[in-house]
């Protein structure tokens, strides 16, 4: 005979079963495979770049700073000085670029420490996920060309951009 308390620990479990299919499906929706395999390795790849060109900028800012430096040697004095302090001024603003770098790649690490999280719930619900995830709803089309700037290895080059230009003639 089943007694009350069989039937209370039956609905717990099959309450839990039903958490856990929905979960699931939140889960397989959310694309975790694109996530780990596309967003993750994209997201740092652009951060990156963010760090490159402005590694660069700053070194462009600082060659400047110094040919002024250099430039304001033969200034009279009164002209000068104020350039050497404007000049100072810049160069203490440049670090910007060491605090940006540091700070961009604690949020690269926070990434890929998520990365790994997600790859290890791939591990443990691996070909569940993987075939929710081919019924789950595609990315909205409008939304993927919302991309910004290209990276420098899919950009286009400038003959490609001649090329298309001569097409409209």
């Amino acid at each position: 005979m089943i007694s009350l308390a069989d039937l209370q620990l039956y609905r717990e479990v099959e309450a839990l079963a039903c958490y856990i299919k929905t979960v699931r499906h939140d889960i397989a929706e959310l694309r975790p495979d694109d996530i780990s395999t596309r967003h993750i390795p994209m997201a740092t790849d652009e951060l990156d770049a963010v760090v490159g060109a402005t590694a660069d900028a700053t070194g462009i800012i600082l060659g400047g700073m110094e040919e002024i430096e250099r430039l304001s040697g033969g200034l009279p004095p009164e002209i000068a000085a104020p350039l050497g302090a404007i000049v100072i001024k810049v160069y203490e603003a440049c670090g910007f670029q060491d605090i940006t770098g540091q700070r961009i790649s604690k949020v690269v690490k926070a990434l890929r420490h998520i990365e790994g999280k997600i790859d290890a719930l791939l591990a443990v619900f691996g070909a569940d996920l993987a075939a929710a995830a081919a019924d789950a709803p595609a990315v909205d089309a409008e939304t993927s060309l919302l991309n910004g700037p290209a990276l420098p290895a899919a950009a286009n080059s400038q003959a490609d951009i001649d090329a298309l230009l001569a097409s409209f003639d």
